[in-house]
């Protein structure tokens, strides 16, 4: 019988001003990562972002990608203890904006759908101080799923360019990197707001042990 593997997720934020106002630290990131002990970690990181990094380590990215936590914290901390880092993520960067979810609101409209947004937002963060981990817990995946079930309403395509078609790939190569991995433990770090997602999707994998939160109860073997 194939063994079972144990896979974690964990949620991040990509500002450093908000991981220091919420909690949610490089220390505690890295405090996590050492006390879970992965053998691959799985990151929210475009693959030729990644190949551009490991040509010049002095790489910061473009655009915001890949996020800072990387390459302050878990590339560095990867190399140091010997974790394999798989890079996940999928963006066409050259047509990104091109689906903007209120792209075809205007004026008035336009605003007042900024400001629905900024109260998702608020929402949110109301439920990221819940729990032992920030932005890992109930209340937050709550929110969010909430948050995007309206963005799906407001413009279903550009939702399922950027939400829907970007996790299918995603979730893809996290069981692609499963099956290169056999029975070894891996970390999945993205941006908390996709947390919910891949819980749902990854608990459905048969011989895969979830743990999520990190420091929490929940945890599945199928």
């Amino acid at each position: 019988m194939e063994k079972t593997k144990t896979l974690g997720i964990l949620g991040v934020v990509h500002n450093n001003e908000l991981r220091i106002q919420t909690g949610l630290t490089l220390e505690l990131i890295r405090e996590l990562i050492t006390e879970f002990n992965p053998d691959a970690i799985c990151g929210e990181v475009l693959p030729t972002s990644f190949e551009r990094y490991k040509r010049n380590r002095e790489e910061r990215g473009y655009w915001g990608e890949p996020p800072s936590e990387y390459y302050d914290l878990i590339f560095p901390l990867c190399e140091e203890k010997g974790i394999d880092f798989v890079p996940i993520d999928w963006i066409e960067l050259d047509v990104w904006n091109d689906f903007d979810p209120l792209r075809n609101y205007e004026g008035e409209e336009r605003a007042r759908l900024e400001q629905e947004d900024e109260e998702w937002w608020q929402r949110q963060l109301a439920g990221a101080r819940q729990g032992r981990i920030p932005f890992n817990n109930e209340a937050f995946d709550e929110a969010t799923r909430r948050k995007y079930e309206r963005m799906a309403e407001l413009d279903p395509e550009a939702h399922a360019f950027r939400w829907t078609g970007r996790h299918l790939i995603m979730v893809q190569r996290i069981r692609n990197t499963i099956k290169q991995h056999p029975g070894q433990r891996m970390l999945c770090i993205v941006g908390a707001d996709h947390n919910h997602v891949l819980n749902e999707e990854l608990r459905n994998m048969e011989g895969c042990e979830v743990i999520y939160p990190l420091r929490g109860e929940q945890s599945v073997a199928k």
